[in-house]
This record gives structure tokens, C-alpha cells and sequence, in this order.
């Protein structure tokens, strides 16, 4: 009996042993499924656990079914939910406004010198969520942002008041981006946002850009306006205790999965953008504005005189100011 004790015991350890490391992790994002993150972190998801041999696992929860992305934050600061690739929530922290500040990139390849590898938002954001608990694991960026109208479009290439009230994010960037650009900005939960512009509260949308119009709100643009409003940049976040679960190994094998991840979509956002503003325009018949160089680079040096200021306060000057002056800006 004894030694049949001693032998369940010992087979015990050995199958805990062959767990340890092993997790399954739920990833929460905010587009509905079989959008392009929800098939990139599918995809993302079959490269991990075929890197650890199925020891890690990562369930995508699409649409916010989490939560939403700041309540989400949140859980994944205490462990509550493990991963999130979405927004940065500025209500964690009023610093992560530099992730989304108005005209602060004005192509592709600067975007990428910013918040790609080694850029200087991304390695501030890391050291913002180092502080929350949370481990950045990759960044994606998504696209250039605009203004999407359920309304026809007035004087849409320049800054002159427009008499149009469009739904805001929560933020103080989006706001005075909104009132920038000649807009009568009202602050509305991204999950009201569809039925304010239904019933006219609003009469559009900022904060967001084609693929999110088309994804969120598709039956309600009538027009599109690509200002180049901020850049779109979501995390793959993960909290430090679900990572610190894993062995050094699994460990090791997520991180690389991430920054191949990121790596990947750096290759397609540029042209994934063209192709939603494209679809906006051939599947819906969305009226996409054509917007010269000179209109877009009025409506950046407004904001960035208007916006900039207050913005800074709103962070701390000089901390903000040591990040532009990392950029050049």
C-alpha cells in the first residue's frame, strides 16, 4: 500500500511537471469577429501553440466581450483577464494620450520611426504599462485616422466651422481635434456611439478611420473624410502575472510570436488602409473625400497649434516635451 502511495505520488509530480509553464490565456480585442485583428490574432494564436507544443493556448475574446477596452485595462493590470490587443486607456494614465496625439506622425515611415521597434512612444507606452503591471508585448499599428459623416460633408478641407456635431472619444486630444478641425465634438461611450448617430444625436464620428468605420459603422457613413487625424496604434498587452506563469521557455516562444506579429502587420497596414477606404467606397458608396497636401498640412499645423498646448499640460509639459523633442517635432 505503501509503495502504491509513493508510485501515485511520484506519477503525480511528473504530470505537474509537464504542466508547468502551460497557460491558457483569453485575449480580448474590440472589432467583431472575422474583422482583420480578430483573423490576425486567430492566426497569432495557432503560432504560439504551435511554438510551445500546445502548452499555451490563447482563446480570442472579439467585440469587447470582456469589457470594454478601459475596464479591460484594468482587469489586465490585475490579472483578471490576461491579454488585450486594443487602444491604450487614457483614463489608466493621462500620459498614454501621447500614443494618439493629433498630427503627430505625417507618413507611413515616420509613423513606423515613432511607434515601431525602438521608436520613442512605443518605448514610453512600455514603461506606462510597466507601471500598471502590464507587460507591452507588440504594437500594431492599424491606420490614419478620420471623420466619418452621416451627413454631406461641409467644407471638409478646411478648419472653418462646420455647424456639425460629431461623437468624440472620451479624450482630450479628440475632443480638440474635433473643435480643430471645425466640428462640434460631443464625448460619447464608444458602445452609444452608433445609436447617437442613428437617432441624430450626432451627425458622425472622430476617433477612428475606414476600417473602423466599415467594421462599427458602416450603416451610418455617408461620407469620409481621410484627414489623417492621429495615428491608430493599438498593444498587445499581457499582465505580468500570466507571463510570469510561464516557463522561460513558453515565455520565450510568446514574445518571439508577438514581435513577428508586429513585424508582419508593419508589412500590410499601409496598404490594408487604402483597401477599407476602397471598400467603403465601392461596397457602401460612401462619398471618400479627396483631400489635397496642402488641405491636410492646414489642418495639421491648426492642431498642433491649438491642440499641442493643452495636450502638454494635460500629460506634463516637460515630460511630454522630452518625447517631441525625441521625435523632432
Amino acid at each position: 500500500m505503501t509503495r502504491f502511495m509513493i508510485t501515485t505520488a511520484a506519477t503525480a509530480l511528473v504530470a505537474l511537471g509537464g504542466m508547468a509553464g502551460a497557460a491558457d490565456l483569453k485575449m480580448s480585442h474590440v472589432r467583431p469577429q472575422d474583422a482583420t485583428i480578430d483573423k490576425e490574432l486567430r492566426a497569432f494564436g495557432e503560432a504560439v501553440s504551435e511554438a510551445t507544443d500546445g502548452d499555451v493556448s490563447i482563446n480570442i475574446f472579439p467585440a469587447s466581450a470582456l469589457g470594454d477596452y478601459t475596464t479591460v485595462q484594468e482587469r489586465v493590470s490585475v490579472g483578471a483577464v490576461e491579454m488585450a490587443t486594443q487602444p491604450a486607456a487614457t483614463g489608466a494614465d493621462r500620459r498614454m494620450q501621447i500614443s494618439s496625439f493629433p498630427y503627430l506622425a505625417n507618413s507611413w515611415a515616420e509613423a513606423r520611426e515613432i511607434y515601431g521597434p525602438d521608436g520613442p512612444v512605443r518605448d514610453v507606452m512600455a514603461d506606462l504599462y510597466a507601471e500598471q503591471d502590464i507587460t507591452m508585448l507588440a504594437a500594431y499599428p492599424v491606420y490614419f485616422g478620420g471623420i466619418s459623416l452621416n451627413t454631406e460633408p461641409v467644407s471638409p478641407g478646411t478648419t472653418e466651422d462646420k455647424g456639425i456635431k460629431v461623437r468624440v472619444p472620451g479624450i482630450k486630444s479628440f475632443q480638440l481635434t474635433g473643435e480643430a478641425l471645425g466640428y462640434i465634438p460631443s464625448p460619447i461611450p464608444f458602445s452609444e456611439a452608433f445609436t447617437a448617430i442613428q437617432t441624430g444625436v450626432v451627425d458622425g464620428v472622430i476617433g477612428s478611420g475606414a476600417e473602423g468605420y466599415y467594421a462599427s459603422f458602416r450603416d451610418v457613413t455617408q461620407a469620409y473624410i481621410p484627414a489623417n487625424t492621429h495615428f491608430e496604434v493599438w498593444y498587445m498587452i499581457i499582465s505580468n502575472e500570466a507571463l510570469a506563469e510561464l516557463d522561460d521557455a513558453n515565455r520565450a516562444a510568446l514574445m518571439e510570436a508577438a514581435s513577428d506579429f508586429e513585424a508582419t502587420r508593419w508589412t500590410v497596414a499601409e496598404e490594408d488602409q487604402g483597401k477599407w477606404e476602397q471598400r467603403l467606397a465601392d461596397e457602401l458608396g460612401t462619398n471618400v473625400v479627396e483631400l489635397t497636401d496642402a488641405q491636410l498640412a492646414a489642418m495639421a499645423e491648426k492642431a498642433r497649434a491649438d491642440i499641442w498646448p493643452v495636450v502638454l499640460e494635460d500629460v506634463g509639459a516637460d515630460w511630454g516635451q522630452d518625447i517631441l523633442d525625441q521625435i523632432g517635432k
